[in-house]
This record gives C-alpha cells, sequence and structure tokens, in this order.
C-alpha cells in the first residue's frame, strides 16, 4: 500500500481513539448521530446548489478556474494574483457566441449546457478568489474566446466548454468554465470545533455497490494495537449521496506513528447512483466518481 502522512483528523482519531474496543459490526455510538446530521445538513446544502444552478445539475470538482501556459519569470507574482482573483477586465469581453455547449465525459456521454458570457465569467473567477493579497499586481485581460478546457466532475473527467482570457504583458491564457454548473460552498471552518469524520478521497461505482477510497490507518485492527477496520454508510437523498466512514480501531494501548495508507470501504446504496454527485461528511463537498 501507498503510505503517506496522516490528515490531523485522521491522528488525532487514531491516538487518542484507539485505545479501547469497538465492536466493529456496528457504528461507533459517541459520533454516529453527529455524522448523519452533518451529512443531512450537507445534502441540504446541495439541494440548495442544484436550485441555483437551474437544475443544470454538472458538478466541478476542484477549480474551475485553470491558465494555459507557465508564468514568465517577471510575472511570477501573478500566480497568487489569481489564487486571490485581483484579475480585471480592460476591455469588452464577448458575449457567448452560441447559446449552448457542450460537456463531454471521458467514457463518451455529454450533456449540453447553456454558455454564460465571458464576462460573468470572470466575475465567477474574480467571486471564487480566496484570501487576499494587498501588494498583489492585478491581472488586466484585455480579450476572450470560447473554447474548450479539461474539467474533474462529480462523474468523472470531462473536456467542457471554457474561456480563455488573453491577458496584458504575457503569453499565459487564463481559463474558465463558461458554464454555470452547481457550486457547493462548504459551511465556515471553525478550527476550535472542527467538523467530525474522515473525508473521502474518490469513490467507485459498480450497480449499487459504492467503495470509498480514503487515508486511514496503515493495518487492519487485526495486525495490531495501532490497527483499524472501517465500515460505510451512505445518507442519500435524489440528488446526492454522503460517505460516512467509520471507524473501529483494535483494542489495547499504543502510541502509534503519523503513517497512512489508502483504504477502502465498501457500502450498498438504496438504488443506483445514476447522475447524483457523492459528497464526502466533513465539508459537504464533491468528489470523483468513476465506473458506474
Amino acid at each position: 500500500m501507498h503510505r503517506g502522512r496522516w490528515i490531523a483528523g485522521v491522528l488525532v482519531v487514531l491516538l487518542a481513539g484507539g485505545c479501547g474496543a469497538q465492536d466493529e459490526a456496528a457504528p461507533p455510538a459517541e459520533n454516529g448521530d453527529q455524522l448523519r446530521r452533518q451529512a443531512r445538513e450537507a445534502l441540504d446544502r446541495y439541494d440548495q446548489a442544484v436550485a441555483r444552478a437551474g437544475g443544470q445539475g454538472i458538478v466541478v470538482v476542484g477549480a474551475r478556474t485553470g491558465q494555459v501556459g507557465e508564468w514568465e519569470d517577471d510575472k511570477a507574482r501573478f500566480k497568487v494574483s489569481l489564487l486571490v482573483g485581483k484579475v480585471a477586465a480592460v476591455a469588452a469581453l464577448p458575449a457567448a457566441p452560441q447559446a449552448d455547449g457542450v460537456v463531454v465525459w471521458d467514457g463518451g456521454a455529454s450533456r449540453t449546457v447553456a454558455v454564460i458570457a465571458a464576462g460573468a465569467a470572470l466575475a465567477e473567477l474574480v467571486k471564487d478568489g480566496a484570501g487576499d493579497c494587498a501588494d498583489c499586481p492585478v491581472i488586466e485581460v484585455t480579450g476572450a474566446r470560447l473554447g474548450t478546457a479539461r474539467i474533474q466532475t462529480a462523474q468523472g473527467a470531462a473536456t467542457a466548454p471554457a474561456w480563455e482570457f488573453a491577458l496584458r504583458g504575457s503569453a499565459v491564457l487564463v481559463t474558465r468554465t463558461a458554464f454555470a454548473g452547481v457550486t457547493v460552498v462548504p459551511p465556515p471552518w471553525n478550527a476550535s470545533h472542527p467538523p467530525g469524520g474522515l473525508s473521502i478521497q474518490t469513490v467507485r461505482v459498480a450497480g449499487t455497490t459504492l467503495t470509498a477510497e480514503f487515508i486511514g490507518a496503515v493495518d487492519p485492527a487485526s495486525a495490531g494495537p495501532c490497527g483499524v477496520d472501517y465500515t460505510a454508510e451512505a445518507v442519500e437523498s435524489p440528488n446526492a449521496v454522503v460517505v460516512i466512514v467509520h471507524e473501529h480501531p483494535a483494542s489495547g494501548n499504543a502510541r502509534c506513528t503519523a503513517l497512512g495508507a489508502t483504504r477502502t470501504a465498501t457500502v450498498q446504496l438504496a438504488a443506483e447512483l445514476g447522475g447524483r454527485a457523492v459528497l464526502e461528511v466533513r465539508q459537504g463537498t464533491p468528489v470523483p466518481v468513476t465506473g458506474g
């Protein structure tokens, strides 16, 4: 198995919770209700996001903004400017040259989407900026043309309509998806009271069988006091599924290392996933889906 460093939430559970025995047949009683409550709240937020998108329903996982080319040495600060949304048009930007575009998944499936104007796409890019950088230069956009970009969606990798923005003083093109889609806004992060649960990274689907992948303990519970077994639970709605991963640590006291490995847990859905998204339980954000 591939080994990597634990995320903070996993470390705390293993070091603090690995000392007591757990019944592997049942999820831990102390956090099961809390995680189900988080899952229902995540489903509510997702339903609201779908409603805001007018039912268009395509969920982009990760960034909608990208770039073609590498920043020149004298434009290195533009990398941060783009992250914080310090971008502004200095020329008129075009309307959509066509009403509709097509998102095409690697497996061959496709969906028609309404193409938004370049100015609307740039406004979304600016709105999505995270953080601030008072001394970063403003990236000046001098024009735009409609092209395509590779994106990761809740249903897998796809090629989608995207605006390509030309910049003053740089050969780099900044790209932004040219359709609205579903944007999931997680709740504010509270470092004093972070949400519980393990965040899944990807899922595989075959019929009604869903297998979640996440970072967990290196060994199973049978291997020793630092081992952990995992089971999965699905909280479902017509629009999405939230996967809860329950931990079942080995009994005994041990000081465990800060190493983790890719682990999986499988759950049976009440119905096939279809076009529904899969959300992780900590912040309710979508994860990539393969298969099915």
